[in-house]
């Protein structure tokens, strides 16, 4: 058929649901699909029995069990394998973080081929600094544009918002606006820093309060919630990150310590403590940051209410914990690292001089 006259309308029909509620044979088109949140997504739709066609630069391997394209989204003609291929898919999710426009023309070569289209966006899109409770009403970043080249996180990503909404509509266009990402496979540095770190054992510098609520999202889960979105036919913005409070920072860090053999002596310290010492909250401890602060009503304090009304299930933090430190030994204990996010973790020294001192929590 000439693409001139494919029609979403005819191309997609209704796919039947299971007796699970899940709708079978469904096909994906992942672009990226070989890391982090990619591949969880990749792997999930696998294990759903979906058809898989994973469109990437060939760096990594794929998950077996898909078909591949290989492309370079930033390169003169580096869509053109895709724009050849006959495919047709139900959903395409893109996880993209840099230059909108890149998004833009890979969502303007598929809008009549794909039923709808997934943009793994970010919390970081709402103007600084939301409030607590903030949900996707929130006001987002101004100045960004879906025809603009790398900018800023937050512009890059609102910008690949708007890249989705203009070539698929807001009816067929959901926006995956995820908040902090842990798991298998995570190559940012945040947990496999610390599950590495407790590993090491001895005192270890806690960051205070021990019961200070953090929300995040396991990349499984985030993966299973957009699966069942393009199953439901979802569009719009959604916070995709587990409810206030799942878990604390004492939760967190003890499973670590837990989990690596209970070599660790946690030790609590309190966040000013920290602060005076200049270490950085986030980056060099990495997780977390101090309560009352706007970074912590950011980043641990989303309004979720509609994700989980739309199904969007949270495991508990032992089992995140647990599995990425498997995954981790398994790829003997040196997580991969994004070339394009900052390094984790806190120096030995500094962590030393500052044990030596008050901690007071």
């Amino acid at each position: 058929m000439p693409r001139g006259c494919r029609s979403a309308v005819s191309r997609f029909a209704f796919r039947r649901a299971t007796r699970t509620g899940r709708v079978a044979g469904m096909r994906l088109l992942m672009l990226g699909g070989t890391e982090f949140v990619g591949r969880a997504v990749v792997e999930a739709a696998l294990g759903r029995g979906w058809e898989v066609t994973v469109f990437h630069r060939g760096r990594h391997e794929a998950p077996r069990g898909v078909r591949t394209l290989l492309g370079d989204r930033t390169a003169v003609d580096g869509l053109a394998s895709l724009d050849e291929d006959p495919g047709a898919w139900d959903v395409v999710v893109d996880t993209w973080s840099a230059a909108p426009r890149a998004v833009r023309d890979t969502a303007r070569l598929l809008r009549g081929r794909a039923g709808r289209y997934v943009y793994v966006s970010s919390c970081s899109v709402y103007e600084w600094a939301p409030p607590a409770g903030y949900t996707e009403q929130a006001a987002v970043v101004t100045g960004a544009s879906a025809d603009s080249g790398t900018t800023d996180y937050a512009r890059d990503k609102r910008g690949g918002e708007l890249a989705a909404v203009d070539a698929f509509g807001a009816d067929r266009s959901a926006l995956v606006r995820a908040g902090l990402i842990l798991g298998p496979y995570e190559n940012v540095g945040r947990l496999p820093w610390w599950l590495n770190r407790m590993a090491r054992g001895g005192p270890v510098l806690a960051p205070g309060p021990r019961d200070l609520p953090l929300q995040y999202i396991d990349v499984r889960d985030l993966a299973e919630w957009i699966l069942g979105a393009a199953e439901q036919g979802l569009s719009g913005p959604y916070n995709l990150i587990s409810p206030q409070g799942h878990t604390t920072m004492g939760g967190l860090l003890e499973a670590c310590a837990e989990v690596t053999g209970g070599a660790a002596e946690l030790r609590w310290t309190a966040p000013q403590v920290i602060l005076d010492a200049g270490i950085e909250p986030w980056t060099q401890l990495p997780v977390w940051v101090p309560p009352g602060s706007d970074l912590h009503d950011a980043l641990h304090a989303a309004d979720v209410s509609r994700a989980v009304a739309t199904g969007l299930s949270c495991r508990p933090v032992a089992e995140t914990v647990a599995d990425t430190w498997r995954w981790l030994r398994d790829i003997g204990g040196t997580a991969p690292q994004r070339p394009d996010r900052t390094d984790k973790g806190l120096d030995p020294e500094v962590e030393a001089r500052v044990l030596a001192g008050p901690a007071g929590v």
